[in-house]
């Protein structure tokens, strides 16, 4: 099919789908023509998104196409489009429409807008969930490959659940806000909505790059690319709430599902520890209660002070607290989440990442309408704290209910540590959704953090030089041997005696070694230790991994005395005295 077949079939498509308020600018053939015709000038072999439609949250610019964030008294045309949607153009994709929000990102429920209450077909006496409600039905309806959204408090996570989808809420940063209509300024991200955590990683690393106009703009690390995550490979021990912070809000089936995704994750190998969710919960409260409505004020004047009759009733009544907080406020708030950053850390510390329920309750409309504040801030539960923390996020599908409603969940890791979620997200994908990722057989994830290094010598638990490891912060991973393919001869000199390690496949032999993981920053500090003829190169071990470790020239072993024969450096020194 040619781009211009597929967006005729989306326009007829989203047509037949209009009283589900998926739109505020839908697909329409005329305003999508300009981009047709710029697709036809980009060469599809530089263009890694030549031709897939996506749609656009309507607070984020695209330029030709009003911006409303779902207030008409706000609307205005830009004059470009926002940074991360011109990324999305070079790289080919195509923008079919804007899309439906609750107003002004005010929301995690998706039926606060003038436009309507934005529902799924399949779904519609259920909530799509907020404030990226448009966003996620036009994915998960097909009227779109994938689609932006916001995210500061849940907004790209919540509709992700609801809708079955793989929602990425970036560290804050890594995406420009750049052309992004502000809801919490110092807080805000723009998010993404795929089908699967390969489209994912795709999409998001054409999103990602440094803005030089956005202020908040974090340049991102080569090792935190997700296109050089590939998948999480060996052991995975991941951080879960201990049950009696665990809420449902009355909704069984969800405690159903949660548990269930949770027993085939624990079936399938990984391990869980729980941790103290308390921290968790005062950090996401300071989000509402605290100070921070205040920029939500402040990103909404003049129009609340002169033109308030403009926003919806629960909309100006969330955004007018932002009058109250003053500047005491602020910084206490502050403070309580320094403090809270650090007990959170502690948390994470002892997994490689945190799983949560992304929501409680999946509410039906007439639940939201008896109740509008209260279900909004219980779907916020495990969500609000992300932002304010720095924090990166993953929503995904989890187990469905009995009767067939999307559950998700969520994955988090702290800030900068993207590649590493979408590996472990891509590992859990494989586990629950065994046919949800184009591309499951992705490389090996390798931590850029740390370093796993190879010891078969003096730097051995225990023996001369294992202080220079211990110095460093490394910690032993395991003892094993190398694949049956090295020669272990014994260097002149010494004390310290060292040995030296050889490939040799013809004669060789399987010698023990032990792995060490150094911390990546210690690794050049290390290697400077390193006296020749040895070096750090490759090292083959039994069970086909080929990590760095000593080795050592060939033109070194003058004088040298073979001892391959005793198996290792240990059994060498236990069998002879030195």
């Amino acid at each position: 099919m040619t781009p211009a077949e597929v967006i005729a079939d989306i326009v007829r498509r989203s047509g037949a789908l209009r009283a589900h308020n998926i739109w505020i600018a839908p697909p329409d053939d005329a305003a999508i023509a300009p981009w047709l015709i710029y697709l036809s000038k980009r060469d599809m072999e530089t263009a890694p998104l030549w031709g897939v439609p996506f749609a656009i949250k309507d607070n984020i610019d695209l330029k030709g196409s009003a911006t409303t964030a779902a207030c008409e008294a706000f609307t205005y045309l830009p004059e470009r489009s926002a940074h991360v949607v011109g990324l999305l153009l070079q790289a080919g994709a195509i923008p079919v429409g804007k899309t439906n929000l609750d107003q002004f990102a005010t929301g995690l429920v998706g039926v606060r807008s003038p436009y309507g209450a934005c529902t799924h077909p399949d779904r519609p006496e259920h909530i799509s969930g907020g404030s990226s409600s448009g966003s996620a039905v036009a994915v998960s309806c097909g009227l779109a490959s994938f689609s932006l959204g916001t995210d500061t408090a849940g907004s790209g996570r919540i509709p992700a659940a609801f809708n079955r989808l793989v929602g990425y809420k970036p560290t804050r940063g890594l995406v420009s806000t750049t052309g992004v209509v502000p809801a919490c300024k110092s807080i805000d991200c723009v998010s993404l909505f795929a089908r699967c955590i390969e489209d994912a990683t795709l999409i998001a690393d054409t999103m990602i790059g440094f803005d030089e106009e956005d202020p908040r703009a974090r340049p991102n690390s080569l090792a935190n690319a997700p296109a050089r995550s590939g998948i999480w490979s060996g052991r995975l021990k991941l951080g879960v709430i201990a049950g009696a912070h665990l809420q449902f809000f009355g909704d069984p089936a969800y405690h159903e599902a949660y548990h269930r995704t949770i027993n085939l994750l624990r079936q399938s190998g990984v391990e869980t520890t729980t941790i103290d969710f308390t921290p968790f919960q005062e950090a996401a409260a300071e989000l509402y209660r605290g100070p921070w409505v205040a920029e939500r004020y402040l990103a909404t004047l003049p129009l609340i002070e002169e033109q308030s009759a403009a926003l919806l009733d629960v909309t100006r009544e969330i955004i007018s607290i932002g009058r109250n907080p003053t500047a005491a406020d602020l910084f206490r708030s502050q403070y309580r989440i320094a403090e809270l950053r650090r007990a959170t850390n502690r948390a994470l510390a002892d997994c490689d990442a945190l799983l949560f329920p992304t929501a409680g309750k999946h509410y039906q409309l007439r639940e939201v309408e008896d109740q509008p504040l209260v279900s909004n801030s219980n779907l916020g539960y495990y969500t609000n704290f992300m932002n304010l923390l720095d924090m990166c996020g993953i929503a995904m599908p989890g187990a469905d209910t009995q009767s067939g409603l999307p559950f998700g969940i969520s994955l988090i890791a702290d800030g900068l540590q993207d590649a590493k979620l979408m590996a472990i997200a891509r590992r859990i994908e494989a586990t629950l959704s065994p046919n949800g990722s184009a591309h499951p057989a992705a490389r090996e994830y390798r931590d850029p953090n740390s370093l796993e290094v190879v010891v078969c010598g003096a730097h051995m638990s225990g023996l001369a030089l294992n202080w220079q490891l211990l110095e460093r912060g490394a910690t032993l991973v395991c003892e094993t041997h190398t694949a049956a393919r090295y020669r272990l001869f014994t260097l002149p000199g010494g004390p310290p005696y060292r040995p030296a390690l050889i490939r040799d496949k013809e004669h060789g032999q399987s010698i023990d070694v032990e792995v060490w993981r150094m911390p990546a920053e210690n690794v050049a500090s290390f290697i400077e230790l390193v006296p020749p003829p040895l070096g750090i190169g490759s090292v083959d071990l039994v069970d086909g991994r080929t990590l760095k470790g000593f080795i050592c020239e060939h033109g070194g072993l003058d004088g040298a005395e073979e001892i391959t024969r005793h198996g290792g450096w240990r059994r060498y020194l236990q069998s002879e005295p030195h």
